[in-house]
């Protein structure tokens, strides 16, 4: 019978379910579930997974260990992504790190379709990461914190947390996963943390300073003044900046 490890759909959930897949069903079928999302199957054995640090730990360093830091922080983006197979595609993934005569290698095996998988999910949520550190815009609310919202395909947040501390390690601010109902908060001078499930007051973010408003306007004119109405291309300014990205820009905004 097959077991099906159910978890919750975060890196402490997943990293715990392979866990336990791996300790109790390394050479069998077993299969990996989020809660919230399961379709019963017949003949399978649905066990709910204990979620804790610990097992994260110890599951981290086995891939670190065995399948070397490349495969490891392939896994880690491509668990990230918001494919519902993507856990399961990393257990068969080790799996087949085991049959291997180097088990280092094992991202170089692409004809076997769960690295494959885990291949094209980390490509997928590296180059998105990349384009909201690229695009995202914050905005001054009358507090003084620096706010961004945001609607990603994938959980992008930790991908990009060094990379706006490093460039505002003296700011308050915050970018709110929309998508994912999740926060990346940094206080200043501080690390990063992230709140999940958490439900930001609309009305307090809606409130600009008035410094960001004045500023707002300026980056308008200037993002208009620079642009040559007779060689306007709508399909190549889509092909740089996609429409999805540009819902909280505010040379976009009032468009």
């Amino acid at each position: 019978m097959k077991r099906i490890y159910v978890c919750h759909d975060t890196l402490t959930g997943i990293y715990s379910a392979l866990h336990d897949a791996w300790v109790e069903s390394r050479n069998g079928d077993a299969g990996i579930r989020f809660r919230g999302r399961i379709q019963q199957q017949l003949f399978c054995d649905y066990h709910i997974v204990e979620e804790n640090e610990e097992k994260v730990i110890k599951i981290e360093r086995l891939i670190k260990r065995h399948l070397g830091y490349n495969a490891y922080w392939a896994v880690y983006h491509a668990l990230l992504s918001d494919e519902e197979q993507k856990a399961e595609a990393v257990f068969h993934t080790m799996q087949e790190a085991r049959r291997i005569a180097d088990s280092q290698k094992i991202m170089d095996h692409l004809g076997n379709e769960s690295v494959a998988m885990v291949f094209e999910l980390s490509r997928r949520v590296s180059n998105e990461s990349h384009m909201y550190k690229e695009f995202i815009r914050f905005r001054e609310i009358q507090n003084g914190v620096l706010v961004s919202e945001i609607s990603p395909r994938t959980q992008v947040l930790t991908c990009i947390a060094d990379h706006f501390a490093d460039r505002f390690p003296l700011e308050n601010w915050m970018i709110i996963d929309r998508t994912h109902h999740v926060t990346l908060l940094h206080k200043a001078k501080g690390p990063c943390r992230l709140l999940w499930d958490a439900d930001p007051d609309s009305e307090a973010l809606s409130k600009l300073s008035d410094e960001e408003e004045k500023y707002e306007n300026l980056w308008k004119g200037f993002f208009d003044s620079v642009s040559i109405r007779e060689r306007e291309n709508p399909k190549l300014q889509q092909s740089h900046l996609p429409l999805r990205y540009r819902d909280m820009m505010p040379e976009f905004t009032g468009d």
